[in-house]
């Protein structure tokens, strides 16, 4: 028979404490859930350019445009509530395709964090999250791209 010093004993003990803490964790079938349950979420990190933000929003104001009379009128606005009524500047109850260019452009110019010409999802993320960027359709003044 073998008997075990205080050093030894500790080490057993240790062993056996590491031993029980590693049965409580998640089993491999749970983490495989868990990986396929993040992996089905996964959004991968996006980087949108300003041209092609602005040509997805000309895309965007010829489909809300559906009489194709260059404005956006209120009966065309996705809902009654919309914030794009806010790019309306000239309170003519319409939106003109310079009116709605400029007021996205002026969107993505503050949401631009760096003023590298690009929105990442992290800046995207931020304004999100920032009640001011968030907001910032609300500011309707003339675009003016800050370099």
């Amino acid at each position: 028979m073998m008997r075990l010093t205080g050093a030894g004993l500790m080490v057993a003990g240790v062993v056996a404490v590491g031993l029980a803490v590693a049965g409580c964790g998640p089993s491999d079938d749970e983490k495989r859930a868990a990986a396929d349950a993040k992996a089905a979420s996964f959004t991968p990190p996006s980087v949108t350019s300003r041209l092609d933000f602005g040509s997805a929003m000309t895309r965007r104001f010829r489909a809300l445009d559906r009489n194709a009379d260059e404005f956006i009128d209120k009966t065309e606005l996705p809902s009654r509530n919309s914030r794009l009524s806010r790019l309306d500047r000239d309170k003519d109850d319409r939106i003109s395709a310079i009116e709605f260019s400029e007021g996205m452009l002026g969107w993505f110019d503050r949401v631009d964090a760096n003023h590298d010409g690009t929105i990442t999802s992290d800046e995207r993320e931020a304004a999100r999250n920032d009640p001011d960027a968030s907001a910032a359709i609300d500011k309707t003044e003339p675009y003016k791209r800050e370099r």
